[in-house]
């Protein structure tokens, strides 16, 4: 009879860099990176919340930075690299687009709607993929968002974003396969976040309904019953950013507690 082993993830000594990492799943990835024993930095807009983080992190890096911006990404990922060595993993999970009814969008928020979303991860993500990539080895995971396969009147902005950075996975993924770097994403649907809390308040205010009720009935969509957990979704990043995962590049995996239940 075969014994069974434990998975060994192999993350140890691992330099990680996760931006939006101060809280939601980004944090709960920072402190399950921590727990296998990488090396572990963080970024957010807000230097408070660096901080407030880095209290819940052993010995952990913080950077503040608004990604939107390319030149302060650039900057952000020297100051890692100068600090940690260089980036093993790269954990995209900064920047969220605001929901939005439709009748309220523009041109403006359909732009602002990509820099939040789509630019603050490619901004990082094109330096750091050519670097991984002239040293041979690396890992990028990004956390999208199930509105980019899925239309949402109040997502639609934001689920264009995403659903950019889903053909962006492939794309890199596919690309950058041959020099050692994979490149993969996961797609979340309802997570108990602040920004998902958010959400809802544009989901109330589009079909007249409190919040709490918005909440209901989106819960009552998932044949799971419930919605994700920040460490649910930060268990999936680990095993694809992991050695274990190494002959799969270029997905999405959605996890979407069977909500949309299509074949990919």
């Amino acid at each position: 009879m075969l014994s069974v082993q434990p998975m060994e993830l192999e993350l140890d000594r691992k330099v990680v860099l996760i931006t939006g990492g101060s809280k939601g799943i980004g944090l709960a990835c920072a402190q399950a990176f921590a727990a296998e024993g990488a090396r572990i930095a963080i970024c957010s807009r807000s230097s408070d919340n660096v901080e407030r983080a880095r209290a819940k992190l052993k010995d952990a890096f913080g950077v503040a930075a608004d990604l939107i911006d390319a030149a302060a990404a650039i900057k952000t990922i020297d100051a890692v690299e100068d600090r940690l060595g260089p980036i093993d993993i790269l954990v995209n999970s900064a920047g969220a687009a605001k929901r939005t009814p439709p009748d309220d969008l523009t041109p403006a928020v359909w732009r602002e709607a990509f820099d939040a979303k789509f630019f603050s991860y490619i901004n990082v993500i094109d330096p750091v993929v050519k670097r991984m990539g002239g040293r041979g080895r690396g890992v990028i995971v990004s956390v999208i968002g199930a509105g980019g396969k899925v239309a949402s009147s109040t997502h639609l902005a934001g689920g264009s974003a995403n659903a950019a950075l889903m053909l962006a996975t492939a794309g890199l993924g596919a690309t950058y396969a041959s020099k050692g770097v994979r490149v993969v994403a996961v797609s979340p649907s309802l997570t108990e976040t602040d920004r998902v809390a958010e959400g809802f308040k544009a989901e109330a205010q589009l079909a007249n309904i409190s919040v709490d009720e918005a909440r209901r009935r989106s819960v009552a969509r998932l044949p799971l019953g419930r919605m994700a957990s920040p460490e649910e979704i930060a268990d999936a990043i680990l095993f694809l950013a992991s050695p274990r995962a190494s002959y799969i590049t270029g997905v999405t995996l959605s996890m979407d507690g069977g909500q949309n239940p299509v074949v990919l």
